[in-house]
């Protein structure tokens, strides 16, 4: 993640010089800037990869900052700094959408592992997906879907939501948030697939100071911030064993010890989970604890993949091309009949999410003011080698896959007019994995 571009806010001109000569030491391309006003005059013109954005500033302060970073460029990972023991101001931070907090005093490795760590988790997030968007429809897998949402929104009980990459899991975690009596509280997510086993117990549970090398303070972790409301553990089944020994106290016992920690924790919140692993295969396998999976399934819920659904797909496909014409400044196209037949004989191995991508790309690739299912095609042979091409001789496979990447990316920023953002989404990847790629190929 060295080079990354990171834009510090901060009015405070001292502590902002600071912090950029802390990331600009570490390898990262830092500059700053003394209001949220300029972040996002700079964000809207740049190259950013990661915001560190303090609360209390004049103008446009950090939590307003958040919220229109979180409107207009949903992908971009923002950091919040918050003054030592406002764990109520951290909360909301949270549940505006900060990706992570930074509390003060903090230090240099403090600082370097949290802009680390955030980025990491950003390289391969795939783009987001609108909560009405991901789970409209009318066909009978949807309606049960809602249903089972609706009815566990009603309850306080653990939620697993199972289901293949793309399908939507964590924006139905939302949904069952957003009905629930603890709508008003955070819903607080950890990504458990992205953190090393050494980080992931110390970001859930927190730590004291002196816990360890480096902990200058205390720190609450995601089960403090979310008290109140939801816990989203995210790729549960990818922690390890070691770890799932603590979970399985935490969602048994409703209790937690921070790291370096001698009191005993409540844990006032609740829980759900979402994972595409079978589960029940690892507990087999000894790689998944078997208490740990019947504490976590108590009310599972199995998210459809697109092609169990797609009767949804006309009006999935007209909703995201509209979207995407909104986003884009550009007039709607009509989607025609022959399009939408061309686009339901798909085989959509990355469901919801993947077909939004598509419809970006038919939207913004458009010749006229119709799509049609030659467009489609032409998008297929796109985001994929025709099956007519010449055998690539194996010896040179990777010199054809680089200049075949290369096209690709170069043809998506002529389309977005150079905008990385849109290019991203052109592409269906985050915008950190197309500035990697953009590096990689030496595009520019």
């Amino acid at each position: 993640m060295r080079g990354a571009n990171v834009l510090v806010v901060d009015d405070d001109a001292s502590i902002r010089a600071v912090l950029v000569g802390l990331l600009t030491q570490g390898g990262y391309a830092a500059r700053g800037v003394e209001s949220g006003e300029r972040a996002l005059e700079t964000i809207a013109r740049e190259m950013i990869d990661v915001v560190v954005t303090d609360v209390r500033m004049p103008g446009m302060g950090g939590m307003a900052l958040l919220s229109a970073l979180v409107t207009s460029f949903p992908d971009l990972p923002v950091i919040v700094i918050s003054a030592h023991a406002t764990v109520p101001m951290a909360v909301e931070a949270m549940k505006l959408g900060a990706r992570e907090l930074l509390m003060k005093p903090f230090d240099r490795k403090e600082v370097l592992a949290v802009v680390e760590r955030t980025l990491s988790a950003s390289v391969d997030a795939p783009p987001s997906i609108p909560i009405a968007s991901c789970l409209a429809g009318t066909s009978r897998a949807m309606t049960e879907l809602g249903d089972l949402v609706g009815r566990a929104a009603q309850s306080d009980a653990t939620v697993l939501l199972r289901g293949e990459s793309g399908t939507g899991k964590e924006v139905a975690a939302r949904e069952v948030h957003a009905r629930s009596a603890r709508k008003k509280g955070p819903f607080v997510a950890i990504h458990c697939a992205a953190l090393p086993e050494t980080l992931l117990e110390s970001e859930i549970f927190g730590y004291e100071a002196g816990a360890f090398t480096g902990a200058t303070h205390r720190k609450p972790g995601r089960v403090e911030l979310a008290a109140g409301g939801v816990l989203f553990l995210d790729e549960i089944g990818d922690v390890s064993v070691a770890t799932q020994v603590k979970l399985l106290r935490l969602l048994q016992e409703r209790e937690y010890m921070p790291v370096g920690g001698t009191h005993v924790h409540e844990a006032r919140v609740r829980f759900v989970a979402a994972t595409h692993r079978d589960l029940e295969a690892m507990a087999g396998r000894n790689e998944f604890r078997s208490d740990l999976f019947y504490r976590l399934n108590v009310l599972p819920i199995w998210v459809p993949p697109l092609r169990e659904r797609l009767e949804d797909l006309p009006m999935l496909a007209e909703r995201f091309c509209r979207e995407a014409a909104i986003r884009n400044g550009v007039r709607m196209p009509r989607l025609e009949h022959d399009a939408v037949a061309a686009l339901a004989s798909r085989d959509w191995p990355g469901n919801v999410r993947e077909l939004q991508a598509c419809a970006e790309r038919l939207v913004v690739f458009a010749d006229s003011d119709a799509i049609n299912a030659s467009d489609v095609d032409r998008d297929a042979q796109r985001t994929k080698r025709k099956s007519s091409d010449p055998p690539v001789d194996s010896s040179s496979l990777d010199d054809h896959v680089i200049d075949a990447e290369r096209r690709a990316v170069r043809d998506a920023l002529a389309r977005a007019s150079g905008s990385r953002t849109l290019a991203a989404r052109l592409l269906g990847v985050s915008r950190r994995t197309l500035y990697n790629k953009m590096t990689r190929l030496n595009v520019s």
